[in-house]
């Protein structure tokens, strides 16, 4: 089976709770239609929906961008923010830089960055204080059976 050829660019704007999860809902009803492996689905909404999170909590704008081809699905997050200034330590499961306020609607915990690597089957994150942070998803389709 050939995989379709999609590319979806989704604006995520940063602050904006009410809206906060659209963009990986998007991309998990944009696989749905494309008739995805279901687990494989799971893995990229969640990945995404971190990444998503994370633009609205510590940046003030940024994109997500779906790419489904032959090679497999690339989810692309990036921003227009303060960057990550320690990208070990933001790794670590439970490290939050998230604010007071952020914690109270009860986001910040800590698990984006680790639930993404979870989820991936290749991450690259780049980042640069006070200019923003790239991170690339990819996702391996399942072996054919």
């Amino acid at each position: 089976m050939t995989e379709p050829h999609v590319r979806l660019e989704i604006p995520v704007e940063g602050n904006n709770f009410t809206a906060a999860g659209e963009a990986a809902s998007r991309v998990k009803k944009t696989l749905q239609k494309l008739g995805i492996d279901s687990t494989l689905i799971r893995r990229v909404a969640i990945a995404t929906y971190e990444a998503e999170m994370n633009i609205v909590i510590h940046a003030d704008a940024g994109k997500i961008v779906l790419q489904v081809d032959a090679d497999g699905i690339t989810v692309l997050a990036e921003d227009r923010g303060k960057g990550i200034p320690d990208l070990e330590k933001a790794m670590t499961a439970g490290f939050s830089t998230a604010s007071d306020r952020v914690r109270a609607m009860g986001f910040g915990a800590g698990m984006g960055l680790p639930n993404i690597k979870k989820c991936t089957d290749y991450l690259a994150i780049d980042t640069e204080v006070n200019i923003g942070t790239k991170v690339v998803m990819k996702f391996n389709y399942p072996a054919a059976t």
